[in-house]
């Protein structure tokens, strides 16, 4: 099922001009890319906000349309307002289908919960959580799966371990030397840094304890000396 973005076209540009948009409940954007010239629009910011509630709209070739033309478009970059995290800028890639694009797409974790090192207590470390990859617009995934259900204690998977969609490949191991280039994914860890965290709170307690008896003996010896000079 195709997801249809409906945009105006806008003459005006500038800060300004952006706006008297937003006021208008209206998102300044652009589509570049492509053959065409690049395209300044607008959208409408309920439409947006809804489209882009689905994770599917980020992974997914749109038909963007503009009037009477429609445009093969991916998301290339959204830009959101710092303290509301309102969308306040999108900007549109055009695509053809005879041509790789190179776009960012998620990592799903799957088989969390059966496996048997994690329900024992340990932990799911992930050090990756989208990749850069390159495909033709009909084989983009809308994520790839990263099946840990039978990683144990200690194991870890990279960027080589992943099982990839046909057509579709990860950049960053298109250069000569893979294995430099070939992160670490995920791994399954002992909670440590529960267990140091503790170790060292009770190393805190310990020596404050401490100080705290030699600041009595300090005392008591004072309250010697005072009595001597006393006498």
């Amino acid at each position: 099922m195709s997801i249809t973005v409906n945009a105006l076209v806008r003459e005006d540009q500038g800060k300004g001009a952006s706006r008297r948009l937003r006021k208008e409940e209206k998102v300044p954007s652009i589509i570049y890319g492509g053959t065409k010239e690049p395209l300044m629009i607008s959208l409408n910011i309920h439409e947006i906000t809804h489209l882009l509630e689905d994770e599917n709209t980020f992974t997914s070739v749109l038909d963007l349309v503009v009037g009477k033309s429609k445009d093969s478009v991916v998301i290339k970059d959204i830009q959101r307002h710092p303290a509301k995290n309102t969308v306040f800028h999108v900007d549109f890639l055009r695509v053809d289908a005879k041509h790789a694009l190179i776009t960012t797409t998620p990592l799903h974790f799957i088989g969390v919960e059966e496996n048997e090192a994690i329900r024992l207590g340990n932990m799911l470390n992930q050090f990756v959580v989208s990749i850069e990859i390159s495909c033709l617009p009909q084989d983009l995934p809308h994520g790839i799966n990263v099946d840990v259900t039978n990683l144990e204690l200690g194991e870890h998977l990279t960027l080589t371990d992943l099982i990839l969609p046909e057509g579709v490949i990860i950049t960053s191991l298109q250069h000569e030397d893979i294995e430099a280039h070939d992160q670490t994914v995920c791994s399954v860890s002992e909670p440590k840094l529960i267990v140091e965290e503790e170790e060292e709170e009770e190393g805190l307690e310990s020596g404050d304890s401490e100080a705290d008896g030699e600041d009595q003996s300090e005392g008591s010896d004072d309250s010697k000396d005072g009595d001597s000079e006393e006498e």
